[in-house]
């Protein structure tokens, strides 16, 4: 309990909402890539703020400065603290001041024209976190272990492959776990200088590599003179800050061994949320201590009828009459005619339910209904919110598809991304 208290005092977390999210595009047209939905119920920002609450660190900033209005309302929807804590989550969008004209410039920017509104609150460890990955974490063995070690910035870092390493900030460690050098994304001709300890495990795995997972936790007064602009004026913590921490202060790895995922481009976030319908998933959202919250929609169980399920996962209120169902996340109030089957899908539902006399203007107007209509194929495709597909649509997606964008949909990577709001008219055909 002592322990609790003491990292819960001590520490803030600041999550970084991330740029305008083009890799995610279309889903973060209209919405910041924290406030893209995953699993079906959650929004990608329910994973670090609920592997912080996990973590007893219950002060919380989310730092965004595009497309803010659906991820400002789900936190002010969700993350609402008792009136005898002192926990918070905030929202600090990037704004014009009298000191700074320019929007954030990267990501130790957004840090750095953020600190004026951490004046008031007392911490003495900072805990920097990413908007856009899956992992269930607990922070508070890292916190004690940094305690520990007296570190000045310890770095949460993952043991990946070869073929991996080339997309990652990859650290080497000494003995003591003290970082001695940082190469971002390394060629394969370089690689064999940065193998490091990585543990009798992970290199039977031929995990040699150590990754920086964007995780770091700073003592506050290191952090403040790192981003002090009379001192140093670096744009991004990963290409610029730790490379010149690593020089002169105590900067150390702290190995993770758990499922992590770096979700920045629509490959990834599909994959990744098929992830989940495994018989057993590598991010498990059934665990009894790292819970993922979100938003309580006091929503009904959903119905299914006459519809065949394999490794599939659903979301609260959802009518089925789909024939068959296979590899599939079906997000809340999501509706499927009669006669469909749907093969690896990511489908992320609807924002509210249409009534029989709604369904009877869409048929006066020739509208097909909200949701996924009769007799329709679905493979390898995410379809947003609130997209209505009329009755005998076919999406194939698959790598015969070249990489397109059209009025209503995307493709990218072989993966059908139906646009948020989109209507498919009946008989449509794609791939």
């Amino acid at each position: 309990m002592q322990a609790n208290m003491w990292i819960s005092k001590s520490v803030i977390a600041v999550i970084l909402g991330g740029g305008a999210g083009t890799r995610l595009f279309p889903l973060t047209q209209n919405r910041s890539k924290p406030a893209v939905p995953i699993a079906g119920k959650y929004r990608l920002v329910d994973i670090p703020i609920s592997n912080c609450i996990n973590s007893n660190i219950n002060r919380i900033y989310v730092l965004t400065q595009y497309n803010s209005a659906s991820l400002n309302k789900h936190i002010k929807n969700t993350y609402q603290f008792s009136n005898f804590s002192s926990g918070f989550v905030d929202i600090l969008a990037a704004e014009q001041t009298p000191e700074s004209s320019e929007w954030f410039q990267g990501t130790a920017d957004a840090v750095r024209q953020s600190l004026r509104h951490l004046e008031n609150v007392e911490y003495d460890h900072v805990l920097i976190l990413s908007g856009d990955q899956l992992y269930q974490m607990d922070f508070g063995n890292m916190f004690r272990t940094h305690v520990k070690d007296d570190t000045d910035l310890s770095i949460a870092t993952i043991p990946v492959t070869e073929k991996e390493a080339t997309e990652f900030g990859i650290l080497k460690s000494d003995e003591e776990n003290k970082i001695v050098s940082f190469v971002e994304k390394p060629g394969l001709d370089v690689l064999p200088e940065w193998v490091s300890d990585t543990k009798e495990a992970m290199q039977s795995l031929g995990r040699n590599y150590l990754a920086s997972m964007g995780i770091y936790l700073f003592k506050k007064e290191v952090l403040l003179d790192l981003l002090n602009v009379q001192k140093n004026d670096a744009k991004d913590f990963g290409k610029e800050i730790i490379p010149y921490a690593i020089q002169g202060l105590k900067v150390s790895s702290y190995q993770y061994g758990g499922y992590w995922t770096d979700i920045g481009n629509i490959s990834s976030f599909f994959e990744a949320n098929l992830g989940l319908t495994k018989e057993l998933p590598e991010f498990n959202l059934f665990h009894n201590d790292q819970r993922v919250y979100t938003r309580p929609r006091m929503l009904p169980p959903s119905k299914f009828s006459g519809t065949t399920l394999l490794n599939t996962i659903a979301a609260d209120g959802c009518i089925i009459h789909a024939e068959k169902m296979e590899n599939c996340v079906v997000g809340i109030r999501t509706r499927i005619g009669y006669g469909t089957k749907v093969f690896r899908c990511y489908l992320m539902g609807s924002d509210y339910y249409e009534t029989i006399e709604d369904m009877g203007f869409d048929e006066e107007k020739g509208v097909p209904k909200l949701g996924v209509g009769d007799n329709c194929y679905i493979n390898n495709a995410i379809i947003d919110k609130n997209v209505r597909i009329g009755n005998n649509v076919s999406i194939n997606g698959g790598s015969h598809l070249e990489n397109s964008d059209h009025e209503l949909y995307t493709v990218k990577d072989g993966i059908v991304v139906v646009k948020k709001d989109s209507i498919i008219p009946n008989g449509f055909t794609i791939g």
